[in-house]
């Protein structure tokens, strides 16, 4: 089995910051890309930032200059630095690990459960 568990959502105030972190757990073998998404009410899920194992990254332009992603490779954990919040960053916010099990002939993405961010205006 393999577990994502993500952790630091809350309600903060706009231009406030937050800090989510997801750790993987389980059989793992290898984690290749990690990332994080989102989802607003009534939206599509979307991507906010993705990391590789190398550390090369990606942002969506709504977060560019404001979040940062970072990934800790022996704890297998990823994290997300969000300043300067907005009202329009309220969503429910998952973590996204494309990894390989032991024993496994192929990766598979993984899903974290979700954590609350709300940004009050």
């Amino acid at each position: 089995q393999v577990q994502l568990v993500e952790s630091g959502g809350g309600l903060v105030q706009a231009g406030g910051s937050l800090r989510l972190s997801c750790a993987a757990s389980g059989s793992i073998f290898r984690i290749n890309a990690m990332g994080w998404y989102r989802q607003a009410p009534g939206k599509q899920r979307e991507l906010v930032a993705a990391i590789t194992s190398g550390g090369s990254s990606n942002y969506a332009d709504s977060v560019k200059g404001r979040f940062t992603i970072s990934r800790d490779n022996a704890k297998n954990t990823v994290y997300l630095q969000m300043n300067r919040l907005k009202p329009e960053d309220t969503a429910v916010y998952y973590c996204n690990a494309d990894l390989l099990r032991a024993w496994a002939s192929r990766a598979y993405d993984y899903w974290g459960q979700g954590t609350q961010v709300t940004v009050s205006s």
